[in-house]
């Protein structure tokens, strides 16, 4: 990375602050369990855990409006979530962290679905994941409820100086959200991005989209033996949909960007090559990227910039975020390592 380009970046990252961004999706809460290997039960072979403590942090699209409010973002999320313990403490957690939720509709009608993680070790050792359970709410049904949740993104989307669909398949981008949203990003008003496991193709027409490989293998119905078939296969779905850029994330291979009428772009991954967990790491990429492309990055600066947010944050434990400061720190520590000249990024 020359000097020049670093500073470039940097500048995008202290323009965080100035953006307001809207994020529309599932709000999950992520439990973990953490418990000490007491010994192995007699009624079955199993462990037995003696309890130390329980967090419940935000998942899916909440834990996207919170790596965006940790990098500076104003943040506010549409979405819903049940009038239960799992979604107080995810809406407790989101109010903490500086996001708007006051267009979250809550309903006791509605469960907030959990992901429910244990965690178990010896006395003196790492924590590790052992199992998880997931307690999943009913996709929503009530055309009332998805009318609303469409006048509420129409609403609050005049603000936005970018959006982000946070999709899990729960139900809150339905067809009219995605109209709303379709619509916005047809008027060039701000980048639309979309993040979604299991619909990318019905998100046609939006800014851009972050699927791992795997989902992109998932929707074009194929595995990728070499790079070059991931790169013909890339160009043709960001065609497919319309998008101006695809960015597809690729573990420890890094990120691979598609833009019309440019080669495939092949970003190296940043820091460590074993990750310590990639737990809610797509939600980091896209709020680092939905915010660079939002202050006026190219595609390719803002890939950048989320390869060095989705380094950061595998590298810590559990639903995590990364803060501006981070950021700017990664982008100068990869300048001194990589200096002028150097095959970066």
């Amino acid at each position: 990375m020359t000097e020049s380009s670093q500073q470039r970046l940097a500048g995008f990252v202290r323009g965080f602050g100035g953006r307001s961004v809207l994020v529309v999706g599932d709000l999950l809460a992520d439990r973990f369990v953490y418990g000490e290997i007491s010994r192995v039960s007699r009624e079955a072979p199993v462990l037995i855990l003696r309890h130390e403590r329980t967090e419940t942090v935000p998942g899916g699209a909440a834990n996207c409006a919170a790596n965006l409010s940790a990098l500076g973002a104003r943040t506010s999320v549409v979405g819903i979530a049940g009038e239960d313990e799992a979604g107080r403490a995810l809406l407790a957690q989101l109010d903490a962290a500086g996001v708007d939720c006051g267009r979250v509709i809550r309903s006791r009608h509605f469960t907030t679905t959990t992901k429910e993680r244990i965690l178990a070790g010896q006395a003196h050792s790492t924590r590790q994941q052992v199992i998880r359970v997931d307690y999943e709410g009913a996709p929503i049904g009530d055309e009332g409820v998805r009318a609303e949740l469409a006048a509420l993104v129409a609403e609050a989307a005049r603000e936005a100086d970018a959006v982000v669909v946070s999709d899990y398949n729960y139900g809150v981008a339905c067809a009219g959200v995605i109209e709303v949203l379709r619509g916005l990003a047809a008027r060039r008003s701000a980048p639309v991005l979309v993040d979604s496991r299991f619909r990318l193709l019905e998100f046609s027409g939006f800014t851009s989209a972050t699927p791992n490989e795997d989902e992109v293998e998932h929707v074009c119905g194929r595995r990728f033996e070499t790079t070059a078939a991931l790169e013909e296969a890339g160009r043709e779905l960001r065609a497919r949909l319309g998008f101006d850029a695809l960015l597809v994330t690729r573990g420890s291979h890094g990120m691979m960007l598609v833009e019309e009428g440019e080669e495939a772009l092949h970003i190296e991954p940043v820091g460590a090559r074993e990750a310590v967990d990639v737990t809610g790491a797509g939600d980091t990429v896209i709020a680092a990227y939905a915010l660079a492309l939002s202050t006026g990055a190219t595609a390719r600066e803002a890939a950048q910039l989320a390869n060095h947010a989705g380094g950061l944050v595998v590298m810590k434990r559990g639903t995590a975020s990364v803060a501006a400061a981070e950021l700017l720190d990664s982008l100068r520590r990869s300048h001194e390592e990589k200096p002028d000249g150097a095959k970066a990024l």
